[in-house]
């Protein structure tokens, strides 16, 4: 219990939010310096594009920034249902605008699981916030870890046998954030499948907010295919507009009227301005404008990577690349090294998940000669970490 600042009654918080620690990702990022090479925070380097900014703050002088309606206007909602046009799923009423796509993953597990009923399986290695998000509403959260062997591709035996009775939610991200695989359409089909022929409903929670960025030609949407799926996405990667906060939710008919509910006292509703600037971007198509110099990037990062003799992943999708450390060597450890010795910004694999400790989070978004002389640093701290060498780093 911690004294109160301004009485002398001893206070508590909620020991939800008490048991549930803060970021590593955040306090790895914090460590960036002046000067550092920064390959640690999943944030586009690209500028937005300025007109649809000056669009919508010419239309806010003209009408104002009122509250719109709870769902987000109309006129946005049914662009971005259009867009994706996912069977059952492609009306305005199918859409609730948020504030970024984590309200938006938020305000999914609030209304759909019952804490004192459900649970929610999260594929991992993953963002942690999915798994703090059901925490903090009071849900038993499992995870189930795919295969380094394999590099973390999506293995539809593994979800499927770590599902249980009480199973109601699936969360996956793909492209994946951390290890930057894309789930494939045979996969989601053999995950759609079984699910549909389970007696009990379970939900899939596909986080799309790399959608923009993937770089195979089979890649899977469970929403394509399955009825009960839950989309998240926003603007943040696909425009570079991570400050903006503004993302959606996609979901069946049988979720739309609980999810607005939850989202209007959640947050009443999405900022007027930035939808605005949301309904520029798709009134113009605009959505993979920034899509071919991901892949252009792409191909010089991983250019870098295979000549630096590093073991990594080969990026599908998203804008990371994971590397793997001499066996042994901790994560974190190998991170905070990397920013105080060798003013290297990288994220540990022990954020996304138990299975990803010993690997290491590139975020690639940075000039193409920082990415190069970034991994050259890892590589040269890799390999002073090596059993053979008896350096210290």
């Amino acid at each position: 219990m911690r004294r109160c600042a301004t009485t002398a009654w001893r206070c508590s918080v909620n020991p939800r939010v008490a048991n549930i620690g803060g970021s590593i990702i955040r306090e790895v990022a914090a460590k960036r310096r002046p000067g550092s090479i920064d390959l640690g925070l999943g944030e586009p380097s690209l500028k937005p594009t300025a007109r649809y900014l000056e669009s919508a703050t010419r239309w806010a002088a003209d009408n104002g920034l009122r509250y719109t309606p709870n769902a987000g206007e109309p006129e946005l909602r049914e662009a971005i249902a259009a867009h994706y046009a996912y069977p059952g799923m492609s009306r305005a009423a199918n859409v609730c605008v948020m504030n970024g796509s984590q309200e938006a993953v938020f305000v999914s597990v609030m209304t759909l699981l019952d804490p004192a009923r459900d649970e929610m399986l999260v594929v991992e290695p993953a963002f942690p916030a999915y798994a703090k998000m059901g925490r903090l509403h009071g849900i038993d959260v499992r995870t189930v870890a795919m295969d380094a062997a394999n590099d973390f591709a999506f293995e539809p035996a593994r979800i499927l046998n770590a599902l249980t009775e009480r199973t109601r939610l699936i969360v996956l991200c793909s492209p994946c954030n951390p290890t930057a695989r894309v789930v494939d359409r045979a996969t989601v089909n053999a995950i759609a499948g079984e699910l549909e022929r389970r007696s009990a409903p379970v939900y899939v929670l596909h986080d799309e907010i790399y959608r923009e960025q993937t770089f195979t030609g089979d890649a899977g949407y469970f929403a394509a295919v399955y009825p009960r799926t839950i989309v998240t996405n926003s603007l943040s990667k696909s425009n570079a507009l991570t400050g903006l906060r503004i993302g959606w939710t996609i979901v069946p008919d049988d979720l739309s009227d609980a999810v607005v509910k939850a989202h209007a006292w959640v947050t009443s509703c999405a900022s007027t301005f930035a939808q605005r600037v949301a309904a520029e971007i798709f009134s113009e198509g605009a959505l993979r404008e920034h899509v071919a110099w991901y892949a252009e990037h792409r191909a010089k990062v991983v250019t870098a990577l295979e000549e630096s003799g590093l073991r990594f992943i080969p990026p599908q999708g998203s804008f990371y690349a994971c590397v793997k450390l001499p066996d042994g060597t901790k994560s974190l450890e190998a991170a905070h090294s990397l920013a105080d010795r060798h003013d290297v910004i990288v994220i540990p694999g022990i954020a996304f998940g138990d299975a990803f400790e010993g690997w290491l989070r590139l975020s690639w978004v940075s000039p193409i000669s920082d990415v190069r002389e970034g991994v050259a640093r890892i590589a040269a701290f890799a390999a002073a970490r090596k059993p053979s060498a008896s350096a210290p780093v």
